[in-house]
């Protein structure tokens, strides 16, 4: 089992981790890739020396053991890279970043939230890194933080083009992360895409910067998806924006549409009184919550008997989106008592994103800031419950709603 496999395992088979569980995750993972950069640093330095046989001074030489390095957030696993010489007098590769007899750090508490999450510059890497190391080796320089970046970003460009081809979403949440960063164009906000595959997983399918959840940013990024020949998903599920909804329409017209009741419930109760509005809340849970269509009808048209002289406009409200609000009771029931109709990506990202921009480097800390809420957002997704498989379930196929309970039997 790879690095990669391994932490998505991890992350699976933990039922509630928290934002330090997985901060620890990816830091693992970004440290892998850091060392990585480091070795090569190492090797290039000498890329001009040879050795009698015309071979190169320093080569790879595989990994040394793999340790645990014991710290306040958990256990991270290190595997730290190797060099040999083929030349004498040439010291061996020996990390700046993991020294050799490492076990403990007692400072990783402050310091890994620094290095994975806070978006240093590279005059900021070196105050980090003291926190965990104390005073630095030599060998860790500017220049070597730069490679880190370098190698991270490219890793985030590679996942973004990526190849869709054998990408099949039955669900496909859609959702905006709003910023208060503003530039000539407007207001920026990342559009973040989450699937779930016939097989019950549920993967990250795309980080995308864009403006106010508009039609065009939303049109770009369907159409890059489609361009990388990802199949239409079945059912799209979102708050009310327009913007992603003409998006869908002109993009993957025979996908289906679930307006996300977790938005839809905020914004009825917005319409009422505070008084009011905890057993409002509780009829409208009636609603989405229930067994069967015939039952939702029943909970709905009892919700607008009750306020409807009152408070229309909370009635208005909810009424003016009934074309897509039941769609996903023609999907398998079982999955209605998961989180089909809800906002899944708005419950990822509130406690796990804080940016901050300096306002002349917007657009590059951005980019950068992409990168880490994509990795963020994809740790978080591995972990999350899993639905169970469609055996039944055809990617480009309707299901009558009178079968919905009792016919798609779950692997």
């Amino acid at each position: 089992m790879n690095r990669e496999s391994s932490m998505l395992h991890t992350l699976q088979s933990t039922s509630n981790p928290t934002l330090e569980e997985i901060a620890r995750l990816g830091a693992e993972r970004m440290l892998a890739m850091a060392l990585e950069a480091e070795i090569q640093a190492f090797i290039e330095q000498y890329s001009s020396i040879r050795n009698a046989q015309g071979k190169a001074a320093v080569i790879r030489n595989g990994y040394l053991p793999e340790r645990t390095i014991t710290t306040s957030a958990g256990p991270i696993s290190v595997k730290v890279p190797r060099s040999r010489s083929t030349v004498k007098n040439l010291k061996p590769f020996v990390s700046a970043l993991i020294p050799k007899y490492m076990r403990k750090s007692l400072s990783i508490e402050e310091a890994l939230p620094l290095f994975y999450l806070g978006g240093l510059s590279n005059n900021d890497f070196v105050p980090a890194f003291e926190k965990l190391f104390g005073e630095l080796p030599a060998e860790f320089s500017s220049a070597s933080v730069t490679r880190m970046k370098q190698l991270w970003l490219e890793e985030h460009k590679n996942w973004s083009k990526r190849d869709l081809s054998l990408s099949r979403y039955a669900y496909l949440w859609a959702d905006g992360i709003h910023f208060n960063l503003r530039l000539d164009e407007g207001r920026l906000c990342v559009l973040v895409l989450i699937g779930a595959t016939p097989e019950g997983n549920k993967e990250l399918v795309a980080v995308c910067g864009g403006y106010r959840e508009s039609t065009e940013s939303w049109l770009e990024v369907l159409r890059d998806l489609k361009e990388r020949n990802m199949a239409s998903p079945n059912l799209c599920i979102g708050d009310g924006a327009l913007g992603f909804w003409k998006a869908v329409r002109e993009v993957y017209p025979e996908a289906e549409h679930q307006r996300c009741w977790v938005h839809k419930t905020a914004n009825v109760l917005d319409k009422l009184p505070k008084s009011v509005q905890p057993s409002a809340k509780s009829l409208i849970h009636d609603i989405y919550r229930a067994e069967t269509e015939k039952d939702t009808r029943t909970a709905y048209q009892r919700f607008q008997d009750r306020y409807q002289p009152k408070y229309p406009k909370a009635v208005e409200n909810l009424m003016k989106d009934e074309a897509s609000l039941f769609t996903f009771y023609q999907y398998p029931g079982i999955h209605r008592l998961g989180d089909v109709p809800g906002n899944y990506v708005g419950e990822l990202h509130p406690t796990v994103f804080r940016i901050e921009f300096a306002a002349e480097r917007q657009m590059e800390i951005f980019e950068r800031e992409l990168m880490k809420l994509r990795l963020i957002h994809e740790s978080a997704v591995s972990r999350c419950k899993v639905f169970g498989a469609f055996s039944d379930f055809s990617l480009h196929s309707r299901h009558k709603k009178n079968h919905l309970i009792h016919y798609h039997k779950m692997i």
